[in-house]
């Protein structure tokens, strides 16, 4: 309109001016800037939409979640509860997580769909934007392939609940208590001290000895001429109500046959604990079952390679 105006001004005298086209110029001056408001506000209302769905859906998730729990009986049942990774906490920090990491996702796609709108009404091509943005894309897409793979590793950790902070862990390369968790990549750090950062697209196996339960065991070797029901019995009534008399037990200790050879027979003494108490509780059974022996009088095989074995496993 401004230019519409110098150039009635330029003319002669007397020249016949053109009647100005006021809805072309009002189309220019406002209507324009009306679509740019428009898909402004409407990005700002579509992102408000998803986030309010995507915490209604987590805050469902939680409570069904809650809902679903059972707890077994005695105390047994709540220390399972709480270490296989079923406590209503841990499931709504992970929960919480996911939500996050959707509702930054959204805001992403929806401004950068936007940006794209604003661009085409206000008539700047996005064809050979597009274009360049494409081959961009591709050339980061082979040079950032271990990135990519690295954050999709990280997003089905968090979504599974592989693991968490504080959990012990033993990705085969290296075990150690989990300090931090990204999506790119995980923090440990091992009994000596030593922090090591692992990337989460090179953890192709791993094992969580923080969930579940683990397993304390003790191997006695016995001379063969043993009266092995006898030993059994005394190993019982030592070892028995040892989950009274220490919290990290889950359950009564069994005893039974694990071998038997030209040398000795091995009997295996195993009580299932609290995870990541194996190595402690083993210490403790080596004790018992030494001293019931000893009590008893009952020899163990000569000779005995390193004494009495131990050994223990997480499930």
């Amino acid at each position: 309109m401004t230019a519409y105006v110098a150039d009635a001004l330029a003319r002669p005298p007397g020249t016949v001016v053109t009647q100005i086209d006021w809805t072309v110029a009002l189309d220019r001056l406002i209507g324009t800037p009306l679509q740019i408001l428009a898909i402004v506000v409407a990005a700002v209302i579509g992102r408000w939409l998803l986030k309010r769905v995507i915490k209604t859906v987590v805050r469902r998730a939680s409570e069904r979640q809650a809902q679903r729990v059972v707890v077994l009986p005695g105390r047994a049942g709540r220390i399972l509860a709480d270490a296989s990774g079923l406590a209503h906490e841990r499931y709504v920090l992970r929960t919480q997580t996911v939500g996050a990491l959707l509702a930054s996702t959204v805001t992403i796609v929806i401004a950068t769909l936007a940006t794209l709108t604003v661009m085409a009404t206000v008539g700047v091509p996005l064809g050979p934007l597009l274009a360049s943005a494409g081959v961009g894309g591709v050339a980061l897409g082979f040079g950032a392939q271990s990135l990519v793979r690295d954050f999709i590793s990280g997003v089905f950790m968090i979504v599974e609940d592989q693991y968490g902070v504080g959990d012990t862990i033993n990705t085969g390369e290296v075990s150690g208590v989990v300090e931090d968790v990204s999506l790119r990549v995980t923090r440990l750090r091992d009994s000596n001290g030593v922090i090591w950062y692992v990337r989460n697209g090179e953890i192709l196996r791993l094992g969580n000895q923080s969930q579940g339960w683990s397993t304390a065991a003790v191997l006695v070797p016995l001379p063969l001429d043993t009266d092995i029901a006898a030993v059994s019995e005394i190993l019982r009534e030592a070892l028995s109500g040892l989950p009274d008399r220490d919290d990290r037990v889950i359950d009564e200790a069994t005893v039974a046959t694990e071998s038997l050879s030209a040398g000795a027979v091995t009997v295996r003494v195993a009580a299932r604990c609290v995870p990541t108490a194996s190595l402690e509780v083993q210490r403790d059974l080596l004790a018992h079952v030494k001293a019931a022996l000893d009590g008893a009088g009952v020899a163990l095989s000569a000779p005995a390679p390193g004494g009495l074995a131990a050994g223990g496993r997480t499930s």
